[in-house]
């Protein structure tokens, strides 16, 4: 199962972390990846679902994400799939002096004919994160100011 996970510090306060990342159509912003994000039922809370268009490995693909644990100030989780593949991405925050410490993971699990794609998955990880990180952290540092 390839799985990633980076911490940093962003000078957001961790409500308004929490708020930006629990809105899943901000991964437009944050995440190079996504082409579209768009809420298709629910009201912001657990349960939650989004439509979620990304460009990975040259490939267009549409997953759809559920919010499947939101502690308002602490965590976002959410479960994204489609056939053949499962992901789960977690936002965990805590205070770090008048900002937020944010560690972020990713693991993905593959079934079928799409597991063939896991050791290609977990070599471009690295790279995906090299790219998704500073882009996460200006987003939410432009929260601050």
């Amino acid at each position: 199962m390839p799985s990633i996970a980076r911490t940093f510090t962003t000078s957001a306060a961790p409500e308004a972390a929490y708020a930006y990342l629990a809105d899943f159509r901000n991964a437009e912003e944050w995440d190079p990846g996504t082409r579209s994000c768009e809420r298709v039922a629910g009201d912001g809370g657990e349960g939650t679902t989004y439509r979620n268009v990304s460009s990975f490995l040259g490939r267009e693909v549409e997953l759809t994400y559920t919010a499947v644990a939101l502690e308002p100030g602490r965590l976002v989780h959410l479960e994204g799939g489609r056939d053949g593949f499962a992901g789960h991405d977690r936002f965990e925050l805590e205070p770090s002096g008048s900002g937020t410490q944010v560690r972020y993971s990713a693991d993905f699990s593959f079934s079928g004919i799409a597991a063939l794609g896991s050791p290609v998955v977990g070599l471009w990880l690295p790279v995906l994160a090299a790219k998704t990180l500073p882009q996460l952290r200006a987003s939410l540092d432009r929260l601050a100011g």
